[in-house]
């Protein structure tokens, strides 16, 4: 879909990160911003910055919590007459092997990263479905293609975003709904998120020329989004090669399986 003045968009996440920085191209493009964030602070800053750009709505939102999504959803149909393209940005990661994972932690990352969505999809997807437009983000990982040690929640919570959102994306063809999907795999990006994080050959990616991939991927109406390039062939790979010879290439050429091992995370 083209972004263009008027167009309502909404960005979970949209206070900080490759959120924040969609949200300023959208912003420049003429587009209306709804920033949901569970910081207030960052997102009244943030609204400030972008205030020369154009239109900003923030709302404060933990996004694992249902009757806030469900809530915040109703404010923004409400006030702003719903969206024209939902971005579902907002993730977490908890980087650790999996037995020191408390169920809290798995609660949340599958809440945040792979819920969320779908509950925020649909609360706006009647109001495309009604006016026949619309588009669907959904920011997933190229965790979402490969396992990865030391993350394996997160990987489970992206392996679900990316297979729902294409089920998602197939539905809509289907239907001749005129309302589009993007699914997201990036690589590693330099935001804070994984901060300690060591990647040997593939190189991690950087916050605004991802945002401005992604950007133009919605604007082309593209199935998938991914980076760098090599992330597509992850699939042919893991479909030729036997699994022990996958790992090896993933675990011990590329370096993929190592990666985690000084991961700090953004620190609080």
């Amino acid at each position: 879909m083209k972004i263009a003045k008027g167009t309502r968009v909404l960005i979970t996440g949209g206070a900080s990160g490759i959120g924040k920085i969609m949200g300023r191209l959208a912003l420049e493009k003429g587009a209306e911003l709804i920033i949901w964030d569970v910081n207030k602070k960052m997102a009244d800053e943030t609204a400030a910055e972008f205030a020369r750009l154009g239109k900003v709505t923030t709302y404060q939102v933990d996004i694992s919590n249902m009757e806030q999504v469900t809530s915040v959803a109703h404010a923004v149909k409400a006030n702003q007459g719903g969206v024209d393209l939902l971005i579902n940005n907002a993730g977490i990661v908890v980087g650790k092997l999996f037995q020191d994972h408390s169920i809290q932690d798995i609660t949340r990352t599958m809440d945040i990263n792979s819920l969320a969505p779908m509950a925020i999809t649909r609360h706006f997807l009647p109001g495309m479905l009604d006016q026949k437009k619309g588009h669907i983000c959904n920011i997933a990982s190229s965790a979402g293609l490969t396992s990865n040690p030391r993350m394996s929640v997160y990987v489970a919570s992206k392996w679900s975003l990316t297979g729902w959102s294409d089920s998602l994306r197939i539905e809509m063809e289907q239907q001749k709904t005129g309302v589009g999907v993007t699914t997201v795999t990036p690589y590693y990006i330099n935001t804070g998120m994984f901060d300690g994080v060591r990647s040997p050959l593939i190189p991690i990616q950087q916050p605004e020329k991802a945002a401005r991939k992604i950007i133009r991927g919605i604007e082309h109406d593209k199935i998938f989004v991914s980076m760098p390039w090599s992330v597509h062939f992850v699939r042919l790979t893991q479909g030729l090669l036997p699994f022990r010879v996958y790992d090896l290439l993933a675990g011990r050429v590329l370096g993929i399986y190592n990666t985690m091992e000084h991961f700090t995370g953004r620190k609080s």
